[in-house]
């Protein structure tokens, strides 16, 4: 699993901190309720970590497979009916996730290797068509799945924000005994990272189980307890670093199973 020292060149100073962390002056300045642009599925494509990710990761030619997915999405945009959202995660060592693979919200769903030569195949069939990837080997997701915004070279904020709150989501994971059933990943750029740190939980609605996606803002280390106490255990929304929420329809939850 990523670290702070892998995910950031070195530890934020405090001068850094002041302008870039968790005490910058901008913190708790803007009201975060509704400041994330509605969407209607979530695509994360696996590959290495924000230390290699440029600016734009979907769209730089060091990261040929997520620009090739980034450029099938946009050209197939007319004729993908569920509004889908791309983003690049990291954090995979070969155990739980491996460069290329693909997550999908909220259908709970993890495709095994996208290599560049399948891309268009897998848009095609999975996002266009709704249909299972016939040459990919699929695996159900469950349980919590957080991605923490740790993209510096976009925005310096959530460089210096993403990997201490990476950091301290892993070390109170297996303090909790959650180790298996929460996950933790970096990021790329997902709106607003004025409001570093920013998060993203997926996971089923402790009430009807229904997969919902929370987005949380200015969250700094020391509310990491309240995420996972409050959020992921009791099913409770943490006011005041909430920004919005997706809930999805029994009726999405499977599509290309």
């Amino acid at each position: 699993m990523a670290t702070a020292d892998s995910l950031a060149p070195a530890a934020a100073t405090a001068d850094q901190d002041a302008k870039f962390g968790f005490r910058r002056a901008e913190m708790y300045k803007s009201s975060l309720s509704n400041t994330v642009d509605a969407y209607d599925r979530h695509v994360f494509v696996c590959f290495k970590g924000p230390e290699a990710w440029a600016p734009r990761a979907e769209d730089s030619d060091a990261a040929v497979l997520p620009k090739l997915l980034s450029s099938a999405v946009k050209a197939r945009k007319e004729e993908i009916s569920v509004k889908t959202k791309l983003t690049v995660c990291g954090g995979c060592n070969g155990t739980e996730c491996s460069d290329g693979d693909v997550l999908i919200f909220p259908d709970m769903i993890k495709y095994k290797g996208l290599s560049e030569s399948e891309v268009d195949g897998f848009v095609d069939e999975v996002l266009v068509n709704g249909r299972p990837w016939a040459s990919g080997v699929s695996e159900v997701l469950t349980g919590s799945h957080i991605f923490v915004c740790a993209h510096g070279s976009h925005d310096r904020r959530c460089g210096v924000c993403g990997p201490p709150l990476i950091e301290m989501l892993n070390e109170e994971i297996e303090s909790r005994g959650l180790k298996g059933q929460v996950s933790v990943r970096p990021c790329s750029h997902i709106g607003g990272h004025k409001y570093a740190g920013n998060l993203i939980i997926y996971s089923p609605d402790k009430e009807e189980g229904k997969i919902t996606g929370h987005w949380y803002g200015y969250v700094t280390p020391d509310d990491v307890p309240n995420v996972l106490d409050q959020h992921i255990i009791q099913g409770l929304v943490i006011e005041g670093l909430w920004r919005y929420v997706f809930f999805y329809s029994s009726e999405l939850v499977g599509i290309g199973l």
